[in-house]
């Protein structure tokens, strides 16, 4: 829990996590652990969505806002819908981005072969503008941390957009090359063959996607005042980090 009033819950997603039940995903999820803390959530999204105002995917931790009246609900979505929420990922990709800042303005619409997919392309009559702005926070031997503004909220965004730059989110099993790397594998990646020693070459340092919703900015629903939420980050890119900075020293 990160926050929480009469109006409106901020919370931590974990990753691995969906937000609500969906085909293949009826257990386990964010909406049904709300129910069961919460007495009192919006009504808005029916019963399969209470509270639930906006969604990560599966594998991507972080800030999450639910609203507990319908109201707030209203006031959420509509900031959501008029691009008022301020958002920022951080990413790890693998390869390093040409420049320090970036902007990706390209339209996102359906896969033409992947129902689960999506893909850039300004062709589909279903295709929307989407727009991200990236800074680069660090730079390693094959990979980067990556800060991620996205001013609109298309699916899969985030991911989409920094595959268009050639530094897809470091182990995304639907847009990148991996689902997940290993002690080994960043040595070979690295060429630095004795790097972190301690650790096994079939150690995992990483199996989901390296992307996390840091901080999210909104207007509370009733009060009227900017509330800023932030969620650290979780201990699997911790891991993952501390190991690539060792990579920069060697």
């Amino acid at each position: 829990m990160i926050y929480e009033d009469n109006a409106m819950v901020a919370v931590n997603k974990p990753p691995g996590m969906v937000v609500h039940p969906a085909k293949g995903h009826w257990a386990g999820t964010l909406a049904g652990a709300l129910v069961y803390r919460f007495s009192q959530l919006s009504g808005v999204g029916g019963a399969v969505r209470p509270g639930i105002v906006h969604r990560l995917d599966r594998d991507t931790s972080g800030v999450i806002v639910v609203a507990k009246t319908d109201a707030a609900h209203e006031s959420l979505a509509e900031q959501f819908h008029n691009r008022t929420v301020k958002k920022e990922y951080v990413a790890i990709v693998a390869g390093r981005p040409d420049r320090d800042a970036d902007r990706v303005s390209e339209p996102i619409g359906p896969h033409p072969t992947h129902r689960e997919k999506m893909a850039l392309r300004g062709d589909h009559p279903e295709s929307r503008p989407a727009e991200t702005y990236f800074e680069v926070i660090e730079r390693f031997p094959g990979f980067a941390v990556v800060r991620a503004m996205p001013k609109t909220g298309r699916t899969h965004q985030i991911r989409l957009h920094l595959m268009h730059l050639r530094c897809p989110v470091l182990c995304d099993k639907q847009y990148g090359s991996r689902s997940r790397i290993t002690m080994g594998e960043l040595r070979a990646i690295t060429r630095q063959k004795h790097l972190a020693p301690e650790l096994a070459a079939d150690a995992v340092l990483l199996d989901r996607q390296a992307l996390h919703a840091r901080r999210l900015t909104v207007v509370h629903p009733v009060l009227g005042t900017t509330m800023e939420f932030e969620a650290p980050l979780p201990e699997d890119m911790q891991r993952m980090l501390v190991v690539l900075r060792q990579t920069a020293r060697s």
